[in-house]
């Protein structure tokens, strides 16, 4: 059986602001038609390594490819244009418009014919009828394309946002804390919605710090520490403490993957 190409690697990266280096040398993998968690304490530089990944940090040294094809990422643009969408935690929503028009916000459609192309009408119409079939082939349910964004829940308003990322992204769907601020019954929706893009085919990296979440739909769990990569384990192999362990320093991986604890 041949080894899988990740569909987006990185390895060695690089980034300093002045005198603190918030990627140090961090290498990374995800592998097709997985959810890879990122996990790691504040300040280890997960944030900055998914910007990097994302396109909106170009790094100072290190390598990031595509499906095992060197890129180099100038803006988010270049990340999308390689099919890479990314979910932040203020999830780039424009309230007061409609679902259609925040589902292909800065992507929107305009009419065919001189109605397009001279008098730049758009086709709302079009745009409100793929936006219901995108939102009913994720099982989001959503009464109205036209109903404003403002007048959703928090559960409901991810929804929208990972609708709208996987709609448009062909090879990885990145997602910042999306269960941070929202209760028990919405976070066990959205974390559904996760794993049905998984389902689909699209590899999913859910950066987190619930880990209740990360091992109820992680396939893999990278480790983030202090700049760098410092393990990628399977949470049906290890428990949430030892990640902890990883996460804080306590414990650290041997070459052959064995955990060991760190004496200090």
């Amino acid at each position: 059986m041949s080894e899988q190409v990740p569909v987006l690697q990185a390895r060695g990266l690089v980034k300093r602001y002045g005198k603190v280096t918030a990627i140090d040398g961090a290498d990374f993998d995800l592998l097709p038609g997985e959810i890879l968690a990122v996990v790691g304490d504040n300040g280890a530089g997960k944030s900055s390594l998914i910007k990097a990944l994302s396109g909106a940090v170009v790094p100072d040294d290190g390598e990031i490819m595509v499906d095992g094809e060197p890129v180099r990422f100038s803006g988010p643009l270049d990340a999308r244009r390689h099919g890479i969408e990314t979910v932040y935690q203020d999830l780039a929503l424009a309230p007061a418009q409609d679902i259609a028009t925040n589902v292909f916000l800065g992507r929107e459609r305009r009419r065919s014919g001189p109605l397009g192309s001279v008098f730049r009408l758009l086709d709302a119409k079009g745009m409100r009828a793929e936006a219901a079939r995108i939102l009913g082939e994720l099982d989001i349910k959503i009464k109205s394309m036209t109903q404003a964004v403002e007048t959703l829940s928090g559960g409901q308003r991810q929804g929208i946002a990972v609708a709208r990322a996987a709609a448009f992204g062909s090879r990885v769907v990145i997602m910042d804390e999306p269960t941070a601020a929202l209760g028990v019954a919405e976070s066990a929706k959205v974390l559904d919605l996760i794993q049905r893009i998984r389902d689909r085919g699209l590899p999913v990296v859910l950066i987190s710090h619930n880990m209740p979440h990360v091992f109820e739909i992680a396939d893999r769990v990278h480790v983030h520490r202090l700049g760098r990569r410092v393990g990628v384990v399977s949470p049906r192999e290890r428990t949430m403490n030892e990640v902890v362990g990883l996460i804080t320093g306590a414990l650290t991986l041997s070459d052959d993957g064995e955990l060991v604890e760190v004496y200090r």
